[in-house]
């Protein structure tokens, strides 16, 4: 694969250069080129202080050095240079999300060993042999090698997985359990074959698929929203537009919201194309990550799957930019650098002339609005494939329920679940709520356990018998007394988590096999996706899961989803707690009825006559839009007005205050544009990991310039000590 011609600038040796590194010191530093200079984009390895770091040649030397004391940088390193638009990608969402230039270059360098040269290792494999002798060590190194499958494995890699030390691994290499092979390091690829038949498509999902099809091919810039109900088939039209992608020598990248959804994909796309794409996720080994990152840099990776953070790789050609499930909250980074990977990818696309495919049956609120103005363009899929049909929706009014305090399944939801087991078929219960029960209280004195770091109850783990922190992960064992008053015997867990639920049906049937579906309730993310092939071919008659199960998964046989709590997510003052509701509701219950036997979802809730729930109901999914973007429109609120968060936080409460009423008081920069400032506020959950924590929101109209009216203002104020603040632009959570 060849991409355009790109022969950057050359810098001669001694010329000096402006290098960007990934240090804390958001700005350029100058060097010397080296010994047989260096091309713009370069990456170079510099010396600073007694240190070697990695950076990138960002442009000429800035300073009016004697370039006798220029330190010079020791070398080049062998690796695609930093290509022109991937340079402005990166200053632009700088700019934009005000961002250090250092940390997107973090961002874009998140591979280890790129300093490392080509040259041979050793990797491991599961070989044709059995141990003479099985212990749990070597148990648990062939456990990791079938977990894995196709992977290869370094030596260390292999040992840190399967928590063995590496005299086990070389023990099996004896015995030809494992084997142990010469390999060059970052093998290019295989050539992947669009000619490859694929599946006959209907007349909506083949005429959306040409129209994607040719925008790839023209090599100009578009956004396409593909809004198709559950089951319609969205994955087999843009996988044509992946095709029109090699076809026209570049590449793709098809962004997933969760890893368990690719094992079932990865499939599909070696069925159509004739091999494995590369996998871009926190599952794949540090040596398959450099070996992408250095494939994709020299066009020899031609489609990506992976999470946000594949944005940031450093592609010769990209094409084609598929956001699947677009809604989704997982494509919102919340830890250090905060964009959202949907609107980056847009902003990619843009630069290097791709187009994007934001797919999903729920599409965010913005995406539509941007379809209604017409700067995107829509397509509709309308339909099921084959002969599924979409799930009956019916409620279950909770308030004539009168259940006993420590059951959440209805009777009628329990007659409709025996009726799919009598049947053969698999019903699925559905609570968005990790763990077994959200609180554990003392009986005695009315005592929360709480985490010592946060200002947040911990959650009861059952399955780990723990109680886990969901802000920072601490975790401690279940007390048998209460830390308060000292009473035994008077812990009780309050309210229900998936794990909760899991007990109760086992309690009500006991004969069904039941697979409890939850990210942290699996060691690993492949035995989770081992856990869903399982369900989808039979494995289980009753599924309980948490949110993870509305992304995309395929259960051939499931007809019965039951909601056990639809109103969760309408509490809260979150201005997107209506959609966010909307789309969970729906997506879990497209679960139901993707074959041939139709499905139905039963939604328990308290508030029958809720607008939200008469609109999950009546399937009126234009008028629901229109409805909420009319109340944000009223509200000058996103999509219609624009908000930045402002994150102050510290080991000391007033030293944090101080800090945020100083710029309340200051915030003349933000008035001069119309610009509102509220707070300070403690934030709802007002300390995580032992820092207090105190936000403030800004809100503006959405022509306002509100980065360089934010950038000003913060200039005001130096940071000091261990106070930080972040600044979010376009919030989604205001935790």
């Amino acid at each position: 694969m060849s991409g355009p011609a790109f022969v950057p600038e050359f810098y001669e040796a001694g010329a000096l250069i402006g290098v960007l590194t990934t240090q804390p010191l958001n700005r350029m530093l100058d060097y010397k080129a080296p010994e047989g200079g260096c091309h713009l984009g370069a990456f170079v390895e510099v010396p600073l202080g007694p240190r070697k770091v990695i950076g990138v040649v960002w442009g000429p030397g800035a300073g009016n050095w004697d370039i006798k004391k220029v330190r010079s940088a020791y070398r080049v390193l062998d690796a695609a240079p930093m290509r022109l638009e991937m340079r402005d990608f990166l200053r632009r969402a700088a700019d934009y999300t005000l961002t250090p230039m250092n940390a997107m270059l973090r961002l874009a360098t998140r591979a280890p060993g790129l300093g490392d040269p080509p040259s041979m290792r050793k990797i491991y494999r599961r070989g044709a042999g059995e141990p003479s002798r099985m212990t749990d060590a070597r148990g648990r190194v062939l456990d990791t090698l079938q977990e894995y499958g196709d992977l290869s494995f370094t030596l260390k890699e292999l040992a840190e997985l399967a928590g063995v030390t590496a005299p086990v691994i070389k023990g099996l290499v004896e015995q030809g359990c494992v084997s142990e092979e010469d390999s060059p390091r970052d093998l290019p690829f295989q050539r992947m074959d669009p000619s490859l038949p694929s599946k006959e498509l209907t007349e909506d999902q083949a005429t959306a698929a040409a129209y994607l099809a040719t925008g790839v091919a023209s090599g100009n810039y578009g956004t396409t929203l593909l809004r198709g109900v559950t089951g319609s088939g969205k994955t087999e039209v843009y996988l044509e537009a992946v095709a029109a992608a090699l076809r026209a020598g570049r590449q793709a990248l098809v962004l997933l919201p969760e890893i368990a959804l690719t094992a079932e994909f990865l499939k599909r796309i070696q069925e159509r194309f004739g091999t494995r794409p590369a996998e871009w996720h926190s599952g794949a080994t540090m040596t398959e990550r450099r070996r992408i990152w250095r494939m994709v840099g020299h066009g020899q990776a031609q489609v990506v799957i992976g999470a946000r953070s594949a944005l940031f790789l450093p592609y010769q050609n990209l094409g084609l930019i598929v956001v699947d499930e677009e809604h989704d909250t997982s494509y919102k980074q919340e830890e250090g650098v905060l964009y959202n990977a949907r609107d980056m990818a847009v902003l990619r696309a843009s630069i290097c002339g791709a187009h994007v495919v934001l797919a999903s049956a729920t599409p965010s609120l913005e995406s539509w609005a941007n379809a209604e103005s017409g700067k995107y363009k829509r397509l509709e899929l309308t339909s099921r494939f084959g002969p599924a049909v979409m799930p009956t929706m019916k409620t279950i009014d909770m308030r004539d329920a009168k259940l006993p305090s420590d059951r959440w399944v209805s009777e009628v939801l329990k007659a409709e679940v025996d009726k799919r087991i009598e049947a053969g078929e698999q019903a699925m219960l559905f609570i968005n709520r990790r763990g077994y029960a959200p609180i554990t209280l003392c009986r005695a004195c009315g005592h929360q356990v709480g985490c010592d770091d946060c200002d947040a109850r911990m959650v009861e783990h059952r399955f780990q018998k723990r109680l886990v922190c969901h802000q920072c992960g601490e975790s401690k064992e279940m007390p048998e007394k209460c830390p308060s008053c000292g009473v035994e015997g008077r812990m009780a867990p309050v309210g229900p988590g998936v794990e909760r639920l899991g007990e109760e049906a086992t309690a009500l049937w006991p004969d069904a096999r039941i697979a409890t579906l939850s990210s942290d309730m699996y060691g690993s993310a492949r035995a989770l996706k081992a856990e869903i092939e399982s369900i989808a071919a039979g494995g289980a008659d009753i599924v309980i899961g948490t949110q993870l199960v509305a992304k995309g998964h395929n259960f051939p046989n499931l007809t019965l989803v039951g909601v056990i709590d639809a109103d969760l997510g309408l509490q809260g003052s979150d201005l997107r707690a209506a959609e966010r509701t909307f789309q969970l509701m729906r997506q879990v219950a497209g679960r139901a009825g993707r074959a041939e036997k139709p499905g139905t979802a039963m939604l328990q809730t308290y508030q029958p006559d809720h607008p939200v729930i008469r609109a999950i109901l009546a399937g009126d999914e234009e008028g629901f839009w229109r409805a909420e973007a009319a109340e944000r429109e009223q509200a000058g609120v996103p999509p219609f007005g624009r908000m930045a968060g402002i994150i102050v936080s510290g080991p000391d409460v007033a030293q944090v205050f101080d800090l945020a009423n100083h710029l309340a008081r200051n915030d003349a920069p933000l008035r001069r544009v119309g610009a509102q400032v509220f707070g300070p506020a403690p934030a709802p959950i007002a300390r995580v990991r032992g820092r207090h924590r105190v936000r403030m929101l800004i809100k503006a109209d959405k022509s306002v310039a509100l980065q360089s009216a934010i950038s000003s203002w913060l200039r005001q104020v130096q940071i000091k000590g261990d106070v930080r603040l972040a600044v979010d632009i376009d919030p989604q959570s205001f935790y």
